[in-house]
């Protein structure tokens, strides 16, 4: 297996040199940051990028390596290329071996699908992490489970504003909730919120998923797991969607972005709560 990496790439020349190493047919295709910086505010329904990136290309052959090299070249002669050899490795296997099963709080387990439970006595959510964005790993996402964990869902219900794999929405009915809106304006995280679903033996006339735009009926409980910029600007919807005695939980933000976030709600709704992993916080609002 051979790896073609082309680095110093930029903004606008990444969709070109992808097309040209898809015609080459590349095995898979990978983007990286070189500084290792968040993308932390990208807009609803964007792929953005970062203004320098990797480029890691899979090919079975040098000679099919060597062509995409023929090929780009000419056009990017700004850019540094160099094929690696790869050592013949379960590729899939090895990325699975990583990921093992968490716990959140006193109850929760978060268990990948192809492994049994590790606690029959905890309630478990099997997950296949490969489906969409949401896997429990990422602290935004620990953040909102261990809040599930110590509520009292029984009976509520409850709206997973940006679902992803339908990791919130699915803990939140395992964890006692009436009734669940997983929604995403992504298809492949409704896609994914629903297999997650069968895989979990969800009753699926207590789980509706779609896009927010369908959202009507105000719940108990908003849950956002999304990004500083979205989360300002569906303030007077996510007010509409939440009953007056209910809650909103937001995550996916720096823990310096919370003053700001805080601010833009206060007239909106009641600032509760905040929690910090590392660099990411929530936050947890009541109605005003």
């Amino acid at each position: 297996m051979l790896q073609l990496e082309i680095e110093r790439c930029q903004r606008d020349e990444v969709e070109e040199i992808s097309k040209i190493l898809d015609e080459t047919q590349c095995l898979s295709l990978t983007l990286t940051d070189k500084h290792d910086s968040p993308i932390l505010e990208p807009e609803l329904g964007t792929t953005p990028l970062w203004p320098d990136v990797i480029i890691q290309a899979l090919y079975e052959n040098l000679e099919e390596a060597e062509l995409a090299l023929k090929l780009l070249e000419p056009k990017f002669p700004n850019l540094d290329y160099k094929v690696i050899t790869l050592e013949d490795e379960d590729w899939v296997k090895k990325s699975v071996d990583g990921i093992k099963p968490q716990k959140f709080g006193e109850r929760l387990m978060i268990c990948p699908s192809w492994l049994s439970p590790i606690d029959p006595e905890a309630i478990n959510l099997r997950l296949d992490p490969g489906l969409a964005f949401g896997t429990g790993t990422h602290p935004t996402t620990s953040l909102c489970l261990s809040w599930l964990e110590k509520e009292n869902l029984v009976q509520k219900t409850i709206i997973d504003y940006g679902c992803g794999s339908g990791i919130l929405a699915l803990a939140a009915l395992k964890l006692g909730s009436s009734h669940v809106d997983a929604v995403d304006i992504d298809e492949q995280a409704l896609i994914a919120t629903m297999s997650n679903a069968k895989i979990n033996d969800i009753d699926i006339e207590n789980l509706t998923i779609g896009l927010p735009d369908q959202l009507i009926t105000p719940v108990d409980i908003l849950i956002a797991n999304i990004l500083l910029l979205p989360l300002m600007k569906l303030k007077t919807q996510f007010r509409q969607l939440i009953k007056d005695s209910g809650s909103l939980v937001v995550s996916g933000i720096l823990k310096e972005q919370a003053d700001e976030l805080i601010n833009v709600y206060a007239d909106t709704f009641a600032f509760k709560t905040k929690e910090i992993s590392g660099d990411w916080a929530l936050l947890e609002f009541s109605c005003a």
